[in-house]
């Protein structure tokens, strides 16, 4: 499985084109807009989410509701495009009307600036547009034609956040997947604990009469995947390694740890290594989780655990230092629109770009040509970790 993605913020789409995808796969568009009106939720967000409505449109890969086997497209409208149509124009513009929506003045903790002196952009929306967290918006997307089937072969995932902007989450002594996931649904925070929801709405209104942004730390858990899946043999087949990478290709994210990740570096070896156990029917196991499901870059076929963390949105609406970039004098940074906290939105994402992984690991690893191929492999597979 691979796929592409293309798109401006503020451009006419997003698109993507994937290819791999087995056929005979039962595919909804509704599966796909459900995780993305998941991405435009939570508290906190602003004026760009009362814009866009995002729907996608499936042009190519699905027939009479399942996947042929072909490359699938998928597009997002930009609704906001339509006030944007001169600056975002694909024709040549006079040089008045360039000079007056030209942006010379970069915002610090974007890519603005970076992206000009790579690309030697004289107007530093070019840098803006494509880096903007609206891209995630397609991701999200291909991450929700994976968790259809991750579904189909019994592998669930959920994310919630553990640090809301400094304030530390109390998770209940009870962690099922089932209880987390329940919880953190029906969350417009996605965190577990309801006492604390007043606590961290007030908190977020707060910010935004400051003109401020928080970050905060995210926790995602899959479920079901089978011991096996990546490899020792070169550093870059480490299943762990290829989610770390994809988690942090995620706008504004900045860590990311596996199981009880920089604890560890406070803890013995006793304390961290995960016992082996076995049971005459489940077959091997370990009798704790402190490795996030992973040894060597292989899972273990305990749960996964991936925790990350999201840096504050760097626009702020008190704007800080920055320069012009025509004539090096000091100026305050533009202000685009912002977020106070993006952070349900950032769980909802990584979940969905974390699940891409894996199901590419696992369409690499067994027969895919078709979900009947991919469902009995994978039948197969785990009756043999069972019976190992």
């Amino acid at each position: 499985m691979r796929y592409l993605t293309a798109g401006e913020s503020h451009g006419p789409a997003l698109t993507a084109i994937i290819e791999g995808i087995p056929s005979g796969l039962r595919l909804e568009k509704s599966d796909i807009d459900k995780e993305l009106k998941r991405r435009q939720g939570g508290y906190g967000r602003g004026a760009r989410m009362a814009i866009e409505d995002d729907k996608v449109i499936i042009s190519s890969g699905v027939r009479h509701g399942k996947t042929t086997g072909a490359p699938i497209t998928l597009t997002i409208v930009n609704k906001d495009h339509n006030k944007w149509q001169d600056i975002m124009s694909i024709e040549e513009l006079d040089d008045a009307i360039k000079q007056k929506r030209k942006l010379i003045h970069p915002r610090p903790g974007h890519a603005d600036l970076v992206g000009g002196i790579k690309y030697r952009y004289e107007d530093l929306r070019n840098s803006l547009e494509r880096s903007s967290a609206r891209e995630t918006a397609i991701r999200v997307a291909i991450g929700a034609l994976a968790k259809v089937i991750l579904r189909e072969l019994s592998i669930h995932t959920l994310n919630h956040i553990l640090v809301f902007g400094g304030k530390t989450i109390q998770l209940p002594e009870e962690e099922s997947f089932e209880m987390l996931q329940e919880k953190a649904m029906a969350s417009d925070l996605s965190i577990v604990n309801e006492e604390q929801e007043e606590e961290i709405k007030a908190y977020i209104d707060q910010i935004k009469k400051e003109g401020n942004t928080i970050g905060g730390i995210v926790k995602t858990i899959v479920e079901g995947v089978p011991a096996g899946l990546g490899s020792f043999v070169h550093w870059d087949k480490k299943l762990d390694g290829k989610i770390a990478q994809a988690v942090l290709s995620i706008n504004a994210f900045k860590g990311v740890e596996f199981g009880n990740g920089f604890q560890m570096g406070y803890q013995k070896g006793s304390e961290v290594m995960d016992e082996i156990v076995w049971d005459a029917q489940k077959g091997y196991a370990r009798a704790s989780n402190h490795l996030g499901g992973f040894e060597g870059g292989v899972t273990n076929g305990e749960n996964l655990v991936i925790k990350a963390v999201m840096k504050p949105i760097p626009t702020l609406y008190k704007p800080l230092r920055s320069v012009n970039i025509e004539n090096h004098t000091p100026y305050k940074a533009t202000v685009e629109r912002s977020d106070p906290t993006a952070l349900p939105a950032a769980g909802v994402i990584m979940e969905n770009v974390i699940a891409t992984v894996i199901l590419q690991e696992i369409l690499e690893k067994f027969p895919s040509d078709t979900m009947v191929d991919l469902k009995k492999a994978m039948t197969d597979y785990r009756s043999y970790v069972n019976g190992y």
